[in-house]
């Protein structure tokens, strides 16, 4: 059977042994090496927590041993305290904007602030079933426009597996799919789903049931909820563009450029679409009625003030070609 990440059994002696048994002590590693990654988890679970629609989108709900009696859990899917869960987030979010110390000296300070903040923050790396790696700047697709730029690889193996085989029937190409930052707790952990006629809907499926992605990214972000009034086209960029300010605000902050300081997130996902019959082409909007045919490929995050371009068209020959070069064999789609 293909392995997947470890992800937290419902059953709660499966929680205990995950926890106590140390399965987690590789988060200090991810620390040490991901910051970036790491506060974007948290930026995503925070965004989930706020929502108006949490008892919808806050899901999975942490499973965390109590560190005072480790018979108990002290976040339970069963019993939710999504005021309590927010405590300790924000215990989470403080000792990181203050300080880039060592792993052992954040862990104490969150211990000390909040007993239950280290756990959760455990909880929050162990249990993302995705691939989630900051681009280095050689790889970063330049036309997109921020500095904070991810490969996604979002899809179990067995999934993948089977993108791979319809690839090699009927090729693939590239759209973007845009959903707000407060449903990307939910994406990483579940995978994309067809949220048509769900209670997870949130745009109306004028198209049918099946994911929503499109070429162009002006329609992807307007469903991320990119305010409108920021979105500049590249060709309507003064010549001190956006794109080097915010490399510059990004240099300021430090190598980490912590996503933690912004409270206005939006992202956006570029997608590997099966070109098959199945592709639903509606003018710029495409449905995918099969999951099995979409696998995410890159990851978009926009800060306070930047600017995403709406006149991207992934159809377009030298945007395409841009996309084949910067993936080059880190999918491994074959």
């Amino acid at each position: 059977l293909p392995i997947t990440n470890p992800t937290v059994c419902e059953r709660e002696l499966c929680v205990f042994a995950f926890q106590t048994l140390g399965v987690m002590n590789e988060a200090a590693d991810e620390i040490a090496t991901g910051a970036q990654v790491v506060d974007l988890l948290v930026s995503m679970c925070r965004s989930a927590l706020e929502s108006p629609r949490k008892v919808v989108i806050f899901e999975p709900y942490p499973s965390v041993v109590d560190p005072n009696d480790p018979q108990m859990l002290a976040f339970n899917p069963r019993k939710k305290n999504y005021d309590r869960v927010m405590k300790a987030l924000d215990s989470i979010t403080s000792i990181r904007e203050m300080t880039q110390a060592p792993y052992l000296e954040i862990k104490k300070q969150m211990d000390k602030q909040d007993p239950l903040a280290h756990p959760l923050l455990q909880w929050v790396i162990s249990s993302n079933r995705s691939h989630i790696v900051k681009l280095p700047v050689n790889r970063q697709l330049k036309f997109m426009h921020t500095p904070h730029q991810f490969l996604l690889l979002s899809s179990p193996p067995a999934k993948e597996s089977n993108f791979r085989a319809a690839k090699k029937l009927f090729g693939s190409t590239f759209a973007f799919h845009g959903s707000h930052i407060e449903n990307w707790h939910s994406i990483l952990r579940n995978g994309l789903v067809v949220a048509s006629n769900t209670r997870l809907q949130l745009h109306g499926a004028m198209y049918g049931s099946g994911i929503y992605l499109s070429p162009l990214s002006s329609i992807s972000f307007g469903y991320s909820g990119m305010n409108k009034k920021q979105k500049v086209s590249a060709k309507d960029e003064p010549a001190s563009s956006s794109k080097g300010s915010n490399t510059l605000q990004s240099q300021k902050k430090g190598q980490q450029s912590q996503f933690l300081q912004s409270r206005n997130l939006k992202c956006i996902a570029l997608c590997e679409v099966i070109t098959s019959p199945d592709l639903h082409k509606h003018g710029e909007i495409w449905v995918v009625p099969n999951t099995d045919h979409v696998c995410t490929r890159f990851f978009f995050v926009y800060e306070d003030g930047q600017v995403g371009d709406t006149s991207i068209n992934t159809q377009e020959g030298g945007i395409h070609k841009e996309i084949l070069r910067v993936i080059g064999n880190q999918t491994a789609t074959g």
